[in-house]
């Protein structure tokens, strides 16, 4: 950590020593200081842009520049005549004031440049070509260039903190719903202008009676010729590892015009470079949002697919993509959009991990377990959308959608437990899933405004468990509980599971504009869900027979046939009011909540019989919003709002449901909803003026009746069932950062807290045993912003995990120090690398320590060549393993978790 704060101090003092700085006012005729007036700094000699920035409310205005150099300094406003003059710097600092006369006549001074960043109202405009340094091959090298916006870690844009929602191009939306795969595919070389629009709504009947501050969208501008022709670019490239032969195809070819767009997307490689992985499948929204989403009722439908181990840091021991992707839009006149998409992935991954659990909190002697485990997993995914959107006149706007997902997944884990011993776990899942959106929204006149929203969900999903154990002492009291035929040397154990979810979410607004300051939403909504769960546990024995087992646990009750109806119908008033600089949106919702489940052949006391449970209650759920609009670029942001949660069919079924060898389930027929209050308060900043993006948050959360699980063991196997806590889980979190650009160097820092609070039952629901957990990550970096010469980021990551859980005590360290660096070499070779160091320990000992080293060079004989070669090498170090910690309620983890071994692929691009 000395070691990086010293290169980062090293670098701050050669930027002061290099650089001066010039400020001064700028102001109308008469003297009076014009804010967001744009100021540029073009070196004269090369006639490229050196600095750039905007005054302040004031008029001031301060930009670096380089010392004993010639520029042309152009100060602009609208409605003002441009100024223009030749600047001669020296050794020290400049003062420039300048004063801009009304533009009554056109304006002789041509502009060499496009201002860098535009602030309009919620609207951001980059000029892509002025944060280019040569070395961009995909819209995510842009980004990463732009201040305020990142790339997380899982591909996804994020402004403010916040993931971007949406991202188009031209206006048309690219494979809604996912900002990873714009970033990854499209070129770097067709971007002319990135518009980052805040507080963004679809709908334009609606953005004036809507807080939509949450909701961010990118929109990509082209580049003149790149409409109506095709881009793109085709990647074919082979290697060797010592496990394989490698191999990858990405063709990547898009097309815009303003009528129709394609965009086509292809990969196939076995390196591990995941265009679309399974968590950013179960991730992906196509753009559909619940009606109900701000109504404050959560209903949790659940998921039943696969619990497939996630990838760490997108690495695996072997990973197989197969990956294509083609989205549409068509629009044969103003009034009506078509636009589809449709994705089928296909991957095999092998992952190898090591597993170190502590249980805790249980007077029971719970032996710490050692697993080594090697899984192999199978996912085929598929998803395709159609969208509608008529808009025959200004006053009226017609969508439909339809989206659908195809699941067919398979999960093969081999453990060697040093408790239960070896062990076979196969998980097979096919499921389906459509969504319907139906939307009309009507302005009636100026005063007048209404709107009906309705999604359809419908989904099947068929879960197949099964695991082979050995028949030892550790499991054999499971085995009896169970009522499992002991009389075999090893048990094969099944259960299938059935789950059908059918649920209608639907409500209609209206707005009353009462004045121009002035706002009444007043909503009627409905959502109507209904589930079936069936499920059947069975032996295989060594005959081949299916033997179905009696349990001496749970009443004997093993399986489960269950429907589940929830209704809920509520009407809901927000208030909206204007006061200078305030936005004060007070509300609330009055629900009327119903609820009945059914269970048939349940077996209680040896009888069978039918059991119905239902229950009717009232709600009232206030709300409150807050924005304090400081300056056009600055807000701060206040929410609170209560809200109840409510659970989904397999956590009231009564049966058996077996999740992992480790782990059976047993639901609550009685179970009630939990209810939340959520405090939610952010910053955000983008100045200028000294160059700095900050944005901080604060978020509280208090869950009363929270459901909580009642665990008791049989050596490490856990026995599970819900109810709802008398006590109250806590959750606060804050986090924040800060970054400023200082001439070619650009720094920023970064930290979160998190720090949890709730209780957990091990045998008794008498004496909890309170769990807190205190998360902490920090992390600084510099980067510098040269146009010709080698670019570099280092930095530091560290983070501190802490937990306390009953009579254990627990606290891990990972730091994690980092570079990459990015050169154009002789305007023909971009070289890149990127290098990370990590060391794993808790307060004793290093537990493990492992570092990352990636690096290629392409070679492209100038900007305007179709052909482009590289060979890029992965994991040059060979390292083998990473670590890191986890915890849950009942335990505390850590794994071992092993990478792909180094190798070296040379590649082919041809770019359209």
């Amino acid at each position: 950590m000395n070691k990086i704060i010293i290169i980062l101090c090293f670098f701050f003092s050669i930027s002061s020593f290099s650089q001066i700085k010039m400020s001064g006012k700028v102001t109308d005729s008469i003297g009076n200081p014009l804010e967001l007036a744009n100021i540029i700094l073009i070196d004269a000699e090369t006639d490229i842009l050196e600095s750039f920035g905007t005054s302040n409310e004031k008029g001031e205005y301060k930009i670096q520049l380089r010392k004993n150099k010639s520029y042309n300094f152009q100060v602009s406003y609208i409605g003002m005549a441009t100024f223009s003059q030749l600047i001669i710097s020296k050794e020290y600092d400049i003062v420039k004031n300048v004063r801009l006369n009304e533009n009554n006549i056109l304006d002789a001074v041509q502009l060499t440049y496009e201002m860098p960043v535009v602030i309009s109202g919620d609207t951001l405009i980059y000029d892509a070509d002025s944060f280019k340094t040569g070395t961009e091959r995909k819209l995510e090298d842009v980004l990463k260039n732009l201040p305020g916006v990142e790339i997380n870690d899982d591909g996804e844009i994020e402004v403010e903190g916040k993931t971007v929602s949406k991202v188009m191009v031209e206006g048309k939306d690219f494979f809604d719903g996912d900002s990873k795969i714009a970033s990854k595919n499209i070129p770097s070389s067709a971007v002319d202008k990135v518009q980052i629009l805040k507080n963004y709504s679809e709908i334009s009947q609606l953005s004036s009676v809507q807080n939509n501050q949450d909701n961010i969208a990118i929109n990509i501008k082209l580049k003149k010729g790149k409409d109506k022709f095709w881009f793109g670019d085709i990647l074919a490239g082979a290697g060797e590892s010592p496990v394989t032969n490698l191999h990858i195809f990405q063709p990547k070819l898009f097309y815009y015009s303003p009528k129709y767009s394609i965009n086509i997307i292809g990969d196939l490689n076995n390196i591990g470079e995941q265009a679309f992985t399974r968590r950013d499948y179960w991730n992906f929204s196509g753009g559909f949002n619940k009606p109900s989403s701000k109504s404050g009722t959560n209903i949790s439908l659940g998921n039943n697919n696969l619990s497939f181990l996630q990838l760490q840091n997108n690495r695996a021991k072997d990973i197989n993509t197969e990956f294509a992707a083609i989205n549409g839009s068509f629009s044969p006149s103003e009034k009506i959009d078509f636009s589809s998409f449709i994705i089928l992935t296909n991957s095999q991954i092998k992952i190898q991990q090591n597993n170190t659990t502590q249980y805790v909190g249980s007077s029971q002697e719970i032996p710490d377990e050692f697993v080594q485990q090697n899984t192999i997993q199978n996912s085929e995914l598929g998803i395709g959308k159609l969208s509608i959107k008529y808009t025959p006149d200004a006053n009226n706007q017609m969508d439909y959608e339809i989206l659908g997902r195809l699941t067919n997944e398979f999960q093969d884990q081999n453990y060697l437990s040093s408790v239960i011993g070896e062990i076979e776990q196969l998980d097979d899942s096919e499921s389906f899933n459509v969504s319907q959106n139906f939307n009309y929204y009507f302005t009636l006149n100026e005063k007048n405004i209404f709107a009906f929203e309705a999604q359809h969900l419908l989904r099947n999903e068929d879960p197949f468990y099964n695991a082979r154990l050995e028949n030892n002492e550790n499991f054999q009291p499971t085995a009896n509980g169970l009522g499992l035929d002991d009389s075999f040397l090893n048990f094969n154990i099944n259960q299938n599971r059935k789950v059908k979810s059918n649920q209608l979410d639907a409500k209609i607004d209206y707005w009353n504009i009462l004045n121009l300051k002035s706002d009444l939403n007043i909503t009627l909504g409905t959502i109507y869900s209904k589930q079936d769960f069936n499920s059947k546990i069975f032996q295989i024995l060594e005959n081949s027979d299916q033997y179905y087992p009696y349990p001496l646990i749970n009443n004997g009750h093993g399986s489960n046939d269950i429907n589940y109806i929830f209704d809920d119908l509520y009407l809901g008033m927000r208030y909206r009011l204007k006061l200078g600089k305030f936005t004060i949106s007070p509300g609330f919702s009055a629900h009327s909540y119903s609820s009945k489940n059914d269970q048939y052949n349940v077996v209680n006391s040896g009888l069978v019989s039918d059991i119905s449970y239902k229950k009717s209650f009232f709600k009232f759920l206030p709300n409150f919003n807050l924005i304090i609009q400081l300056k056009d670029s600055e807000n701060i942001r206040f929410n609170y709002s209560m809200r109840t949660q409510f659970t989904d069919i397999t956590k009231i079924a009564r049966g058996l449901v077996l999740n992992n060898y480790n782990s059976i389930f047993i639901g609550n027929q009685y179970l009630q909803n939990a209810v939340s209050h959520n405090v939610n308060l952010n910053y955000y900043s983008f100045n200028l003026f000294n160059y700095t993006n900050v944005y901080a948050g604060l978020n509280y959360n208090k869950s009363i009746d929270q459901i909580r699980n009642l665990t008791s063991f049989e050596s490490v196997i856990a026995t599970s069932s819900p109810f709802n806590s008398p006590f109250a889980d806590e959750n606060f979190s804050m986090y924040g950062r800060y970054q400023r650009s200082m001439g070619k160097f650009r720094a920023t820092i970064g930290s979160n807290f998190n720090f949890s609070k709730f209780n957990q039952f091990i045998q008794s629901d008498l004496n909890p045993n309170l769990s807190e957990t205190f998360s902490q990550g920090y992390n600084i970096s510099l980067r510098t912003l040269f146009r010709n010469a080698p670019n570099l980021e280092t930095g530091l990551k560290y983070s501190i995990s802490e937990t306390n859980i009953g009579s254990l005590e627990t606290k891990y360290f990972t730091e994690t120090p980092f570079i990459e660096i990015d050169a154009l070499v002789l305007k023909k070779i971009t070289f890149r690398t990127n290098f990370s160091y990590s060391k794993f320990s808790d307060e004793d000992d290093i537990i493990n320590e492992y570092k990352f080293f990636d690096a290629s060079a392409s070679y492209r004989a100038n900007e305007e060549s179709k052909f482009e070669f590289e060979i890029k090498a992965n994991n040059l170090l060979n390292t083998s393993s990473q670590s890191q910690s986890s915890t849950s309620n009942i335990f505390v983890n850590t794994t071992e978790y092993f990478v792909q071994p180094r190798f070296v692929t040379f590649r082919l691009i041809y770019s359209l």
